[in-house]
């Protein structure tokens, strides 16, 4: 018995040690909100105060010392999602993740992004207000990377820590626009479909512009129409990236004449892929010359959304068509050279190198024609043998997105404003603005092209025609917009904007169910206060799905059905399109459109084509248009060679999947299938992919009310899964309303830091579900009042 509580003790003992030290790891590893530090080349004292939520409101004399501060803290508590999202434009994520990233570095080296970034920053005049201000943002974030403790993930991986660099912040800009993109998802895909199955298979896929879809309407002084309308895969590599994708987004700004109070409310909920650390970095800068509550992506010193006491604004996607394909056509006599309109070029031979985490460097190259990479080899989902070259906007002629995001920050006023968006030439932007003034406004902000008539870009062209090239770039006064529109609001939800430039310009636009509900809602009252604005961006209603189940429960015999089958199809019909984690008709809607979709589509394209479609906008589209149609070629299932199967068919069948798929996933008792069960929400980090590390790193899960093209758009693929598991939503919600500006309120999905050891990681995860805000504060005796923690930096010279 003694020798026992001898062997006791020792064990505690043992066990104390371990908790003792992980202690002291914890603290070193912690961010660091409170004392005093130097920092390097600062011209004066800068004071950082914390406020409960653990946002930096940074307070200088100079903007160089106010955005020096910003690198610094925005460095360590988002150093390594700054890692990996400079690494994705320049190949480097294989060095981190191993051989299975070696297909994605291809893919994203193949597009040119960090040739383009060092073009750029050799273009960058050293003496501009950019470049002074980017270089002391970067002179913040390397005296972190120097002094600073190194982030866990970076013991984790073995990984070193390297300075940070101006072509690191034109990277990341390029990473943030190509994932904007939805070309290289949709058009090979769409040239399968039409070369091994036929053109009439792409009739009823909705892939051109609507007259009967919901648009948002242009306005700049009178009423301009338009009715010419132009015709109008997720790829492995994007798949495997361990960083959030651009998706979607809602934003609207509410005109005086239709609030309580008489002054502008603006509302926006950028949609992105969750991740953990979640995309922006929240940060209130004030100088004397300037001041701007902003968000932050990391790596990036100007926040792409933001507000101060005069103005706000933000932006969604556009989705418009910024990126074509196009056959190109070798020399017989000499591969390497391809066909021009003017005659035989040669190819260029890109070589590249790729750092593998414990392998050997990797050597590849590719070739590109004057339009862009040819992808045959690089991308998985280029299958054809002929040459397949890509021409992506971004990379082509000069690029101001940096001038432009400066300009946007800097602005005083809404023509100060309006004067830096042409420099935004990619990724296509809805800006939404919206100030203390009154004005209101939307600008599809892009460098926007016209080609041939002839010409359809959802498909891969012709490189060696003339009619397939560039006709012209339109002026940025014919993009669509609207400023001060007599209905007092403007909006946007990636949906199809009407243009005043003669055409309906073609793009990978989403379905109008949410841009409906939008324009239902703001359209109903006229005394909009922030608060109702709040409930709205929260709103889980779909005002099209009820229309789709009534047109297919009209085709079901349900004498075919058994009892429990024709209840839930009683209650089904009776359903308002909500979306609350209690509702069990959104589970059963969600099943059968996707079994409606496999049946429909799966015969013809096969598993991995169908996995693909899945994976674009226009199957969104095509939904409740499908859903409407009683002819199409698409119902015959191709693989029963004695049967023609109908519409009634697959909807009835589609049925009784749906409701045998939830019997197994959720058991008998249809009270059980609540929503909640199916759709939830975890915050995967890269490194919580492994098991024994997930309770540290992921956050979640949570059962999320909301769903796909709602409001409350919380986005999940239909992959077969026996879930609906959330892949992607609002990255923040912001309400800011110009009677009470420093009463605006915002929340984001997880917390401010990327640091599993900060009390900042997760602290508003469980509110962002419950749809709850907090504030934006501005106010310097509430920010003084409330403060969790004073840091201040001292100029070393001290």
């Amino acid at each position: 018995m003694r020798t026992l509580k001898k062997i006791g003790w020792i064990l505690l003992g043992i066990l104390g040690i371990i908790l003792i030290v992980g202690l002291i790891v914890i603290q070193t590893l912690k961010p660091d909100y409170s004392g005093e530090k130097p920092i390097k080349n600062l011209n004066a004292e800068v004071t950082v105060t914390y406020d409960p939520y653990g946002i930096p409101h940074i307070e200088a004399t100079s903007e160089t010392d106010a955005f020096r501060a910003l690198g610094y803290v925005h460095a360590q508590d988002r150093l390594w999602q700054m890692e990996l999202l400079r690494r994705v434009a320049t190949g480097g994520l294989s060095e981190v993740f191993g051989k299975d990233l070696v297909s994605t570095d291809k893919f994203f080296l193949s597009l040119g992004i960090d040739d383009a970034s060092a073009k750029s920053v050799a273009q960058l005049d050293p003496d501009s207000d950019v470049a002074i201000i980017s270089e002391a943002y970067l002179d913040g974030i390397n005296q972190f990377i120097e002094e600073g403790p190194t982030p866990v993930e970076f013991l984790l991986t073995g990984l070193k820590k390297k300075p940070y660099s101006m072509e690191d912040i034109y990277n990341t800009v390029g990473y943030m626009a190509f994932s904007f993109a939805m070309a290289h998802k949709t058009d090979p895909l769409l040239t399968i479909i039409r070369d091994s199955l036929g053109p009439e298979y792409l009739t009823d896929l909705e892939i051109n512009s609507s007259p009967t879809t919901a648009w948002i309407r242009n306005y700049s002084g009178e009423e301009v129409s338009s009715e010419a309308a132009v015709i109008s895969a997720a790829s492995e590599a994007l798949s495997k990236l361990p960083v959030p994708q651009f998706i979607g987004s809602n934003s609207w700004v509410i005109g005086p004449e239709k609030t309580k109070s008489g002054k502008v409310i603006f509302a926006n909920d950028p949609h992105i892929g969750f991740a953990q650390p979640s995309v922006w970095f929240e940060a209130h800068l004030k100088t004397p010359t300037y001041e701007k509550y902003g968000y932050h992506l990391a790596g990036v010193p100007f926040p792409l959304l933001g507000h101060d006491r005069k103005m706000a604004y933000g932006f969604t996607m556009f989705e418009n068509d910024d990126i074509d394909f196009f056959y190109e056509q070798l020399n017989p006599e000499d591969s390497t050279q391809y066909k021009t309109p003017t005659g035989w070029k040669n190819l260029d031979i890109v070589s590249k190198t790729i750092k593998v985490k414990d392998e050997a460097d990797v050597e590849f190259s590719y070739r590109k024609s004057e339009r862009g990479p040819i992808l045959n080899g690089i991308a998985n989902q280029i299958y054809v043998k002929r040459p397949i070259s890509m021409d992506w906007i971004y990379t082509k002629g000069e690029n101001e997105v940096l001038e432009s995001l400066y300009g946007i920050s800097h602005a005083e006023d809404i023509d100060d404003f309006k004067e830096a968006l042409p420099k935004i030439h990619a990724p296509g932007l809805n800006t939404m603005y919206g100030d203390a003034e009154g004005n209101v406004a939307w600008w599809a902000s892009a460098k926007l092209y016209q080609l041939g008539d002839s010409t359809q870009t959802k498909l891969v062209m012709d490189g060696s025609k003339d009619q397939d090239k560039k006709v012209r770039y339109l002026d940025f006064s014919e993009n669509p917009q609207s400023v001060n529109p007599p209905w007092n609001y403007v909006y946007s939800a990636n949906n199809q904007p009407d243009s005043i430039s003669g055409m309906l310009y073609p793009g990978y636009y989403l379905p109008e169910n949410r841009a409906k509900r939008i324009v239902n809602l703001l359209d109903e009252k006229s005394d909009w206060d922030a608060e109702s604005v709040r409930e709205m961006i929260t709103d889980d209603v779909s005002s099209v799905n009820p229309s789709v189940i009534t047109e297919m429960a009209k085709l079901i015999t349900v004498g075919d059905l058994n009892d429990e089958q024709t209840l839930v199809l009683d209650h089904l019909n009776k359903w308002k399109g909500n979306y609350d984690t209690e509702n069990a008709e959104a589970a059963v809607y969600h099943r059968w459109i996707y079994f409606f979709l496999k049946n429909t589509f799966e015969d013809e394209l096969g598993e991995e084509r169908f996995a693909q479609f899945t994976s674009t906008h226009f199957h969104k589209r095509l939904i409740a248009p499908m859903a409407a149609k009683e002819n199409s070629v698409w119902w015959d299932n191709v693989k029963t060679k004695d049967t023609v199967e109908t519409k009634k068919d697959i909807v009835q069948t589609s049925y009784i999947h749906a409701f045998q798929s939830l019997e197994n996933d959720l058991g008998k008792d249809i009270a059980e299938w609540t929503w909640g069960r199916l759709h939830t929400l975890e915050h995967g980090h890269p490194i919580g992919q492994i098991a024994a590390l997930r309770f540290l790193f992921n956050v979640g899960p949570f059962p999320v009310a909301g769903s796909r093209e709602v409001i409350n758009n919380m986005a999940f693929s239909y992959d077969g899964s026996s879930a609906f598991s959330v892949t992607a939503g609002p990255s923040t919600r912001r309400v800011i309303d110009f009677s009470d500006v420093e009463n605006s309120m915002s929340i984001l999905p997880t917390g401010q830091s990327g640091n599993p050891f900060s009390k900042y990681y997760k602290n508003q995860a469980k509110m962002f579900v419950q749809g709850e805000f907090r504030k934006m504060l501005m106010n310097p005796e509430e920010i003084e009042k409330t403060a969790s923690s004073i840091l201040v930096f001292r100029p070393t010279s001290q």
